[in-house]
């Protein structure tokens, strides 16, 4: 692709199983353009966490390349690649992972903390993202006093504030009821259209991959096809 923020080829990956060694990825080749609002489906066990795993540099391939934003993730040391998922990926898991004790704004402005933003800016900035996600008013409220699509819309609100190049969600809507999943995933195909945000998300959810632009599936660690929607 002429402007591909994401390159693998031959993406490999073993796991021990008793006396067998099992391949959850075997020989992916990938390419995804910036702008992008990708849907991984498959069955479980099809490989596709572990690929998303891969794309996040939480995992590393037995054998393979992979270059996302012109870095090549396999070449960084732990240290660099944390450094570069704080500053070029955005994450949005299905148990919302925010910090208890926090406020929802607390909780967004957290990853620009981390990058060294003043206090006020990245307050500001939070509130205006809890705004996008439709959640002004909630500002101060901490998970526990959130609805489950309360604290997953400020996962995404947290995952975009940085300006990622990417955003990575896994199951991101499996603790969530149809309605307020449907809801959730109608907000980040809109932020994925409104600000260019490239988004892969992997799921086994209809109404996650009724949202697809390009949808992906994999079976037994191999893309078995991809379609334009």
């Amino acid at each position: 692709m002429a402007d591909a923020l994401i390159t693998a080829s031959g993406l490999t990956r073993f796991y021990d199983s008793g006396e067998l060694k099992v391949a959850a990825l075997d020989g992916v080749d990938l390419s995804i353009e910036r702008g992008a609002y990708v849907v991984l489906a498959g069955r479980s066990g099809s490989g596709k966490t572990t690929l998303l795993n891969m794309l996040g540099g939480l995992d590393r391939p037995d054998s393979g390349a992979l270059s996302i934003a012109d870095q090549d993730l396999l070449s960084m040391s732990a240290t660099d690649r944390a450094g570069f998922r704080l500053h070029h990926l955005g994450f949005v898991f299905q148990s919302y992972n925010l910090i208890r004790v926090l406020s929802a704004r607390e909780n967004v402005a957290y990853v620009l903390q981390l990058q060294g933003m003043d206090k006020k800016q990245r307050f500001a900035l939070a509130d205006q993202w809890l705004a996008k996600v439709e959640l002004s008013g909630f500002e101060n409220r901490r998970p526990d006093q959130m609805s489950g699509g309360q604290q997953q819309r400020v996962a995404v609100a947290r995952a975009l504030a940085a300006n990622p190049d990417l955003v990575l969600a896994d199951e991101p809507t499996a603790n969530l009821d149809s309605h307020t999943g449907e809801s959730l995933m109608a907000l980040m195909r809109k932020l994925n259209e409104e600000q260019g945000t490239t988004f892969v998300i992997a799921s086994h959810d209809p109404a996650v991959i009724a949202s697809a632009r390009t949808l992906i599936t994999m079976q037994d660690g191999q893309i078995s096809s991809v379609k334009v929607m």
